[in-house]
């Protein structure tokens, strides 16, 4: 296993290049594949790639807030001591690969941002407290969790089809979650990836004698330095009282959980936005006052340059995809081959396929879903089925998608080559559980 991972290591740090890079080579892609499959012009097609460059904006704003603001919370000082007696506790580097899985997997599972970076931030801290640990191994394996949001709370596509009203609720109903993330097949889904993959991430582990790269000891020397001048600001003026005034904060965080409550009283459905005002005033109250807050926000907006350049070109890729016809032709290839039984199956295969053009995944179904869906109801395959496969193909395929792994590399100061050798064998071991499941799902149920 070890001499795989080396492999795959080697492999990545030769030939991949950064993620902003991998973005524009798969632009270039999409162009040649809408223009040699789909036999669409380049004009046309150029059109279609400016005109829906932007198209993200908003979710990529909705996407910034969430990683910015999930890294306030993640880092809060009620969090950061709870992290802290976490690591205290561990002692050993395959003991420190196996927590920093499980932190990264249950924080995705409860909420997809969260996960993000308190996967990351545990890590980080396990790096620098247990000698011995290998550090592009150990952020890895915090990323690897992330694919358990695919199954959790936060997973879109099935949260999405459960809300009534949702854009496809003509075609398809109503889903609600206990026929997808809360059915039996995905519960023993879920427990079988958080049991297996923190001991996999453990074995890749390089044994006693072999090369291991620990983390730089200075690597937050930048960070604290800024929170020592900070903290020389302490005049006693009026502008400074109200800068660190616990009463401002505590009201303006009361005020945002009322809201909350009463969005609920309201009988509304959680959303986006509203993950976003949760964790802004719930960060606003554990971080105590205003100053505190945005002295902590400026830290976690480092962590979200490359969303913010990157979203846009693949925005770009899924107007070519959905625009030349190109979705609908990798699905049919796979869709003409399936049964009832196994188009939970080719779903899963395809969606992996689609989610390195397309990565987001509510922009994901938008492009896919519909036609999955018609073939499930051609066929007379299970709906619910049908949705789920789609999700887990776009979980998994994110365990080799640049695109999310932005955050964990800018916390971690890491490059991409230097953890995708170890996400590779991730992906692989997730695929072997993610195929089995959707095929017994599938087969048991026709």
């Amino acid at each position: 296993m070890n001499k795989l991972a080396s492999f795959f290591t080697e492999l990545m740090r030769k030939y991949l290049p950064d993620p902003f890079v991998f973005a524009i080579g798969l632009t270039l892609l999409t162009v040649v594949l809408a223009f040699a499959v789909e036999g669409q012009g380049l004009p046309q097609i150029t059109r279609e790639w400016g005109s829906g460059f932007w198209s993200l904006l908003a979710f990529t704003t909705q996407m910034a807030v969430i990683l910015a603001m999930g890294y306030v919370l993640a880092t809060a000082p009620l969090t950061d001591r709870l992290l802290d007696r976490i690591v205290s506790r561990v002692h050993s580097p395959h003991t420190a690969v196996i927590v920093a899985t499980l932190v990264g997997g249950i924080g995705s599972y409860l909420n997809w941002g969260f996960g993000l970076v308190i996967g990351g931030v545990v890590a980080k801290k396990l790096a620098l407290k247990v000698k011995g640990v290998h550090y592009p191994l150990i952020i890895a394996a915090a990323y690897s969790g992330f694919t358990l949001y695919g199954l959790g709370l936060s997973a879109s596509i099935p949260v999405l089809v459960a809300t009534p009203g949702h854009p496809m609720a003509d075609a398809m109903g109503v889903i609600p979650l206990t026929e997808t993330i809360f059915s039996a097949p995905m519960l023993i889904t879920s427990l079988i990836v958080i049991v297996t993959l923190p001991l996999l991430n453990a074995w890749l582990h390089p044994k006693k004698g072999e090369k291991v790269i620990e983390v730089d000891p200075d690597i937050d020397k930048g960070i604290d330095n800024a929170k020592a001048g900070n903290a020389l600001d302490n005049e006693n003026t009026l502008a400074n009282r109200l800068n660190n005034s616990r009463i401002l904060s505590l009201l303006i965080g009361v005020l945002g959980i009322a809201y909350v409550v009463f969005y609920f009283a309201d009988g509304k459905s959680l959303d986006l936005n509203l993950i976003n005002f949760i964790i802004l005033f719930l960060g606003i109250i554990l971080l105590g006052t205003p100053a505190a807050y945005v002295a902590k926000l400026n830290e976690g907006i480092k962590t979200i340059s490359g969303i913010i350049l990157q979203y846009p070109f693949y925005a770009g890729i899924m107007a070519i995809m959905a625009g030349s016809g190109l979705v609908t032709t990798i699905s049919e290839i796979f869709v003409d081959v399936a049964t009832p039984a196994s188009l939970p199956f080719w779903g899963l295969i395809s969606s992996y396929v689609i989610n390195f053009f397309a990565p987001s995944a509510g922009g994901h179904w938008v492009i896919q879903g519909p036609f999955m869906i018609d073939a499930a109801h051609a066929i007379g395959s299970s709906i619910s089925q049908t949705t789920m496969s789609v999700m887990l193909g776009n979980a998994w395929n994110d365990l080799v998608q640049p695109f999310w792994i932005l955050p964990a590399l800018a916390l971690s100061k890491l490059k991409l080559r230097d953890v995708m050798g170890y996400t590779v064998i991730m992906m692989l071991w997730v695929g072997v559980i993610y195929i089995g499941a959707v095929l017994a799902w599938g087969y048991m149920t026709h």
